[in-house]
């Protein structure tokens, strides 16, 4: 799917809601937090079986993590501290929300999973960073050799978990117990299209 390859195209939807928040006066930090905050609220909500309430707390918390780089770039401040504390916050709220879907609606064994999957195929790109390096940052955003690699990530992962969610409020036979299988799957998929792919590109010795 990939829909990271297409932020421009989906940048046009929740562009207006990040305008909102400059005129508003709202700090880019500020904003990543309450991503986390409403992110861990929709963990919460999971757990307590408020699953109306879970996914649309976690589609808000998504929007608002989308919208703080926005912020930041129509106030002219972005910061290095705030690319770092976004990773950690995003990481946060999907550790929260995976494990608490799996254990809860599947088991710990996939709630385990679906942790380490999300994890790894986010932190392969700041390791490739250090490793391999990058060819250029614009406006915060780093242009590196993963560009657009990898089919199954965090938008993804979140469109899935609602519509999973969806289908175990109407208990359909495919809820959250089969979601987060999926999910995981798709996930351990894509991190091994990503190795694949580095390795195809890198992993011959350098003459250097």
């Amino acid at each position: 799917m990939n829909l990271t390859g297409k932020k421009e195209y989906f940048e046009k939807i929740y562009a207006p809601v990040g305008t909102l928040l400059y005129k508003l006066h709202f700090p880019a930090n500020l904003i990543t937090f309450l991503s986390l905050l409403i992110g861990t609220a929709s963990a919460l909500a999971y757990y307590n079986g408020n699953l109306i309430v879970a996914m649309s707390l976690l589609a808000t918390s998504g929007i608002f993590d989308l919208s703080d780089g926005i912020v930041a770039r129509l106030s002219g401040k972005p910061t290095k501290f705030g690319a770092v504390f976004d990773w950690i916050a995003d990481k946060w709220v999907d550790g929260l929300v995976l494990g608490v879907v799996g254990y809860f609606y599947a088991d710990p064994f996939w709630s385990i999973l679906a942790i380490t999957a999300t994890m790894l195929h986010s932190f392969i790109k700041p390791v490739v960073y250090a490793e391999i390096g990058y060819e250029v940052k614009i406006k915060g955003k780093i242009k590196d050799p993963l560009e657009n690699v990898g089919f199954f990530g965090r938008p993804e992962t979140h469109i899935f978990l609602i519509i999973f969610t969806i289908l175990e409020k109407l208990n359909a036979p495919i809820g959250l117990s089969y979601g987060i299988k999926i999910i995981t799957l798709l996930t351990l998929f894509s991190l091994l299209h990503r190795l694949v792919y580095l390795y195809k590109n890198f992993g011959e010795i350098s003459d250097e």
